[in-house]
């Protein structure tokens, strides 16, 4: 990953104009135009002396000679990262549309989201992508440890769909001055068998994430060294079998997108997108639920321009989010559009259709 450009006060409010005044008028930005942003007035020579400095570090960019500046991939990342503050405004915007236009009680689940994503595009003006709710989480319906080496295990789990999932387990050695005896075959197997019958007891029924309630102290002391293993081993198992897996993707704002913003104008680009939103929903999808996934304060991922994965894409801003059940991620929204992209409305109203969905299921 880049080094963050660091910007001095005066570098980032012509970073942070620049940004603002192309996105409104999709026209390369000169100096002159800038000018009236800054109180104290600052000069056009020293604003284009910035710009030069701005554009050195790959920030911004002129589309010819002539031309004003405009921002790169970079430049916006900059913006969104440290510069921008989600629109409180549009988020009430959204809020009121979305209890005043959508009929939590009378609809189904799938007519909610359906509307939730045409008010998402037509507030912004961007293509809105918004998923069904994952299916239940996978339940435990069987588990067993056999020795597979002396001191490994395999923990084989089969779910309630009958898929197995397996992991090795490497167990400590035993002290020195243990009582116990690791190369008695007929004790490890009764040990591995009251393991079994212990985690079937607690588990069988219930999610793997249910393995953080288990009370290890109800197998007595002899069985410690199993029970710090099992635990990373149970929890690792737990994260594989709850990965989300696709499902049905409701879009809405794809004519109003290609009407209203110049980078659509092309035929061709036209029809690649068109083919990833239809055609390849498998290749989309996962890159929608990857909101949670970044670890920062921001809940939304945004992937600008060329740090999209999909080739069709690189010339767009994908910024996505999730919606839960409880604590739990089950579904994702997405918005789509030109880099040119409003970024303060479009987290914003994102930000806020989440907290309504989760609030929704949470209450359902």
């Amino acid at each position: 990953m880049a080094t963050p450009v660091k910007l001095n006060n005066r570098q980032q409010q012509v970073l942070s104009a620049t940004v603002r005044q192309y996105i409104v008028t999709a026209r390369p930005v000169g100096s002159e135009a800038l000018v009236e942003e800054f109180t104290p007035r600052v000069s056009s020579a020293t604003i284009r002396n910035v710009m030069g400095y701005l554009e050195r570090e790959g920030l911004l960019y002129q589309p010819h000679t002539s031309a004003g500046r405009v921002p790169s991939d970079s430049g916006y990342r900059v913006y969104v990262d440290q510069l921008m503050i989600p629109s409180e405004e549009a988020a009430r915007r959204v809020d009121r549309a979305l209890a005043q236009q959508l009929d939590v009680e009378g609809w189904s689940l799938e007519a909610v989201l359906h509307g939730a994503a045409q008010i998402l595009s037509t507030l912004s003006g961007y293509i809105a992508l918004v998923t069904m709710p994952q299916s239940t989480v996978a339940q435990v319906r069987h588990l067993q440890l056999v020795q597979i080496d002396p001191g490994r295990l395999m923990l084989i789990v089969v779910l309630d769909s009958y898929k197995t999932q397996s992991v090795v387990v490497d167990l400590p050695k035993a002290p020195a001055d243990s009582a116990q005896s690791p190369d008695d075959p007929e004790l490890l197997e009764r040990e591995l068998q009251v393991l079994s019958n212990f985690l079937n007891a607690h588990l069988k029924g219930r999610s793997l994430s249910d393995v953080a309630s288990l009370d290890w102290s109800e197998l007595g002391r002899e069985f410690e060294q199993y029970a710090n293993v099992l635990r990373g081993s149970l929890a690792d198992l737990e994260r594989r079998t709850q990965s989300p897996v696709s499902t049905q993707i409701f879009i809405s704002g794809v004519a109003e997108v290609l009407r209203r913003h110049p980078e659509f104008s092309e035929l061709h680009q036209v029809q690649t997108i068109l083919h990833v939103l239809e055609a390849e929903q498998d290749q989309l999808w996962p890159l929608i639920f990857e909101a949670d996934s970044d670890g920062g304060d921001r809940r939304v991922m945004v992937r600008i321009g060329s740090e999209n994965p999909l080739e069709p894409m690189r010339g767009c801003t994908l910024i996505s989010t999730t919606y839960h059940r409880g604590s739990v991620p089950v579904g994702s929204l997405g918005m789509l559009g030109p880099t040119r992209m409003m970024y303060e409305n479009a987290i914003a109203l994102l930000e806020t259709t989440a907290d309504y969905l989760s609030d929704t299921l949470s209450q359902s």
